[in-house]
């Protein structure tokens, strides 16, 4: 007889039966599993991997090469830098070095001038004043350098219409530093006019009048030279660019040889004051006044006394202003010249310098 427990045993029996069968079966058949996604369309083409791979080996030649050319290029950098460098220190050399052929050659002209008994010194100008006693007449000189051409100019008393003044007055009436007589004159009817050929604020004053009897111009000219000679036409006078300039004779040096000093100009009078005018190779002026006690020609200096001294010093181009009683020398307000006339003359022109 079946118990109850065997028949609820039994009834779980088959109804668990079909279940392992299941299994059993599967177990033994096993079919391959396979998953198909279709993502073959998302597969790469070959094309652009081998254009990728290309790119990327140019892009290692590339960096490879801009790792050189940094190299190169910081060595360039730091030659370059070497370079600019050594060439700054060259230019400050240069800078440094270019004022000595100049001082040299000042302390060479100097030298011969012995000690400055006064100098004026500015941006514009630089004025030294020296006594000279050479034996046979006493003398003073100016040593002028312009740093600019208007510290320069030429004085015309009364506009040029016969009108005369003292050195001493153009310079007070101008406020110049210094001042000499320029150029010789002519009186007419009580009047007295500048001789020849005059130049003023780069105007003829009556024309150009060609050189005669070994008359000479002397000026100054656009660049601050001192210019001058014997002119045959208003054409060569005119390249020469004169701003202002006067007349007198005669011609003492040219291009440093010592001219001929006409027979009349030797004795007429022998001795006597004299103005002469000259420049060196580096452009500074070199003025003389030499005195003597009248114009008879038995005080004061010659032309030819003047004219070696002026070359002994190494002056190159020298020309003879008007002297005699017309010869003076103004420097700081004060007349450092003894007049002949015992008081100064009244001139035409007188060429003054400012600070």
């Amino acid at each position: 007889m079946m118990t109850p427990v065997k028949r609820v045993n039994r009834f779980f029996m088959l109804l668990t039966a079909p279940f392992f069968g299941l299994l059993l079966c599967l177990w033994w058949y096993q079919p391959p599993l396979e998953l198909n996604l279709g993502t073959g369309k998302f597969t790469a083409e070959p094309g652009p991997v081998k254009e990728t791979a290309a790119l990327l080996t140019d892009l290692t030649a590339a960096q490879a090469s801009a790792s050189t050319t940094i190299d190169s290029i910081g060595t360039s950098v730091k030659l370059y830098n070497q370079t600019t460098n050594a060439m700054n220190a060259l230019v400050h050399m240069a800078k440094s070095q270019t004022p000595r052929p100049e001082q040299i050659y000042n302390r060479r002209i100097t030298s011969r001038l012995g000690i400055p008994a006064d100098v004026v010194h500015s941006d514009r100008i630089t004025i030294e004043l020296y006594r000279l006693n050479p034996g046979n007449y006493t003398a003073y000189a100016l040593k002028v350098k312009l740093k600019d051409p208007t510290a320069m100019k030429m004085s015309l008393a009364g506009d040029g219409k016969g009108g005369a003044e003292t050195t001493m007055q153009a310079v007070n009436r101008y406020g110049a530093t210094a001042g000499i007589n320029a150029g010789g004159f002519a009186d007419q009817d009580g009047k007295r006019y500048p001789l020849s050929t005059t130049v003023v604020g780069g105007k003829y004053l009556y024309g150009f009048e060609s050189s005669y009897k070994d008359l000479s111009f002397v000026g100054l000219n656009a660049s601050g030279q001192l210019i001058g000679g014997q002119f045959y036409s208003r054409t060569q006078l005119d390249q020469l660019r004169p701003i202002f300039g006067a007349t007198f004779v005669p011609v003492l040096l040219k291009n440093s040889n010592k001219m001929p000093i006409p027979s009349k100009w030797q004795l007429s009078p022998k001795r006597a004051p004299r103005t002469v005018i000259g420049k060196y190779k580096d452009d500074q002026m070199l003025i003389m006044v030499a005195d003597g006690y009248n114009e008879n020609g038995t005080s004061g200096a010659t032309l030819a006394e003047l004219q070696n001294k002026l070359w002994s010093m190494g002056v190159i181009d020298a020309y003879n202003l008007d002297g005699g009683g017309s010869s003076s020398l103004i420097f700081n307000g004060r007349v450092i010249n003894r007049p002949s006339d015992g008081n100064l003359r009244k001139v035409p022109t007188n060429f003054l310098f400012f600070r």
